[in-house]
């Protein structure tokens, strides 16, 4: 490999190297982009002026930074945690090995918490937040909404407040606990979550990327739908009259949370599809 490259020719070394490696199943196209968000990050510029300017010849350092971070990637590390951030709900959000990347489809769940509530005020409780994609892009949209965000890992509310803090929404109220536990006492209008509901033993855990997330955020155990029924059963102590409890979920428990709900005393229960065709998430009203 040679060191003077241009940035045409370290993107074209790049889509190579990660088409080639063990982990590049994706797209070419996928590669490309991998290889452009990587470059960027690599020299601190936006993704444009690598279209704009392919004559340019990085700094030797830049192109050696580039390099490991290539090589990471065609090693099956998420490029999220290369770079150290990811967009979610047109929010740039910090990422690190500590939460979950952000996903596109866990944007249904934000757009479906602003469908049901639509008033300009309430309270809303957003349980296992992770990086806090979901309560500050609803805090983002809603903002006389009070928000509290939990999660029962330290690491992960110190990214949601960096995050919270960066975006100038630290008025996101951010505790630590499991679950309900820190809302004691509280009822809310809205609780929504994205939990753990991988089973332990599904070999999906060992693929790339979700081998190097956090265990804890992607999987309950060997009951894929342990933390989806505490969710569902200790909703009606924290719901308001009428409050909504709205659930991530696998593509294939839609038909076994509904009946959790059903089960718990839940009305207007149903679920919604993401853009793959997949029931992705189900809401239910107290």
């Amino acid at each position: 490999m040679r060191a003077n490259l241009t940035v045409a020719g370290l993107l074209a070394e790049g889509v190579r190297e990660l088409r080639a490696s063990p982990a590049g199943t994706e797209p070419a196209a996928t590669a490309e982009l991998d290889a452009q968000l990587l470059l960027a990050h690599g020299m601190a510029v936006a993704r444009a002026r690598l279209k704009s300017h392919p004559e340019d010849l990085p700094d030797p350092s830049c192109t050696q930074h580039y390099r490991r971070l290539l090589a990471r990637r065609a090693a099956g590390e998420p490029v999220a945690y290369l770079t150290g951030s990811r967009e979610f709900w047109s929010l740039t959000l910090k990422v690190t090995p500590a939460v979950l990347i952000p996903r596109p489809e866990t944007e249904l769940l934000v757009e479906r918490a602003l469908a049901v509530r639509t008033a300009h005020e309430g309270r809303v409780a957003d349980l296992g937040t992770g990086c806090g994609a979901v309560a500050l892009a609803l805090a983002s949209e809603r903002p006389r909404w009070q928000v509290v965000a939990t999660d029962a890992c330290g690491d992960a509310l110190a990214v949601a407040r960096a995050n919270a803090a960066a975006l100038g929404l630290s008025r996101v109220e951010l505790r630590h606990g499991d679950w309900y536990q820190p809302l004691l006492g509280e009822r809310f209008d809205l609780l929504v979550s994205n939990p753990p509901y991988i089973a332990q033993d599904d070999p999906v855990l060992a693929t790339p990327p979700l081998r190097h997330e956090p265990s804890r955020a992607l999987t309950p155990g060997l009951d894929a739908l342990a933390c989806l029924r505490t969710l569902v059963h200790g909703a009606p102590r924290h719901l308001a009259p009428e409050g909504w409890l709205l659930l991530e979920h696998g593509a294939t428990q839609g038909a076994d949370v509904r009946r959790e709900l059903v089960d718990a005393g839940f009305r207007h229960v149903r679920s919604h599809r993401d853009l793959a065709g997949h029931e992705r998430m189900t809401e239910a009203q107290r």
